[in-house]
């Protein structure tokens, strides 16, 4: 199964709160990895690379606040979004658990509508194309809607797996992206690729970015991967 759609990491240990939180977060499209257990979060951050995080503050063992403090002190993860769920209403708990590095924080109960809203939100920062957004790169246009692509007004015919590419290079220009961290995003972790099969389609995504002319954008890095400007 290849990324298209987001990845959530949920980190709730009631079980009946849990479950409401996954039906309705894969009603919204989204992968749903779950766990009540907050060692476990800490190897599914490592393992799954979730795009966005939904922690509970009150787990047993390692509590939400400390694990949000790993993620966020961490350079390879600090930059996935982590949204708190407490029922600790104070303006302190609040103000803790920003500090922490959480992005945003949610007092128990709440409307899980409003939930699913700052989830879509948080995603338009970090990965905008998932939830439908427009990206602009120079002349390259990327409608993740109407699944189309121009570049200087000429309309690019591209294969599912170069539009996934290219829509990962434009969420983040400049950014070098690995063949492994490639593979993960593009095709998925449940299914085996050669990181030589990345060679191939980024060619083929070259080919077809300069078919109308202009200079070819993306740039390769020896030893390390790929990136887009």
């Amino acid at each position: 199964m290849s990324n298209d759609h987001p990845k959530v990491l949920l980190v709730e240990d009631e079980p009946a709160q849990r479950e409401v939180l996954k039906y309705n977060l894969q009603s919204e499209g989204f992968d749903v990895v779950a766990t009540g257990d907050g060692d476990e979060a800490i190897l599914l951050v490592e393992e799954e690379t979730p795009d966005i995080i939904v922690l509970d503050w009150m787990l047993p063992g390692i509590s939400g606040i400390e694990i949000c403090r790993r993620i966020k002190s961490k350079s390879h993860t600090r930059a996935i979004p982590v949204i708190m769920l407490s029922a600790r209403a104070e303006e302190v708990d609040r103000v803790r658990g920003l500090e922490t590095g959480a992005d945003d924080y949610v007092v128990k109960p709440y409307s899980v509508l409003e939930l699913m809203a700052r989830v879509r939100s948080q995603l338009r920062r970090v990965r905008p194309a998932s939830v439908g957004q427009r990206l602009e790169y120079e002349d390259i246009i990327l409608d993740s809607e109407t699944h189309r692509v121009t570049r200087s007004d000429n309309q690019l015919k591209l294969g599912p797996t170069e539009f996934r590419l290219l829509s990962t290079f434009m969420e983040k220009p400049g950014r070098v992206w690995s063949r492994e961290q490639l593979l993960d995003r593009v095709w998925g972790r449940d299914i085996y690729v050669d990181s030589r099969t990345v060679d191939v389609h980024v060619g083929r995504l070259r080919k077809a970015l300069c078919l109308h002319g202009g200079e070819d954008p993306l740039r390769t890095v020896r030893g390390a991967g790929y990136a887009l400007g």
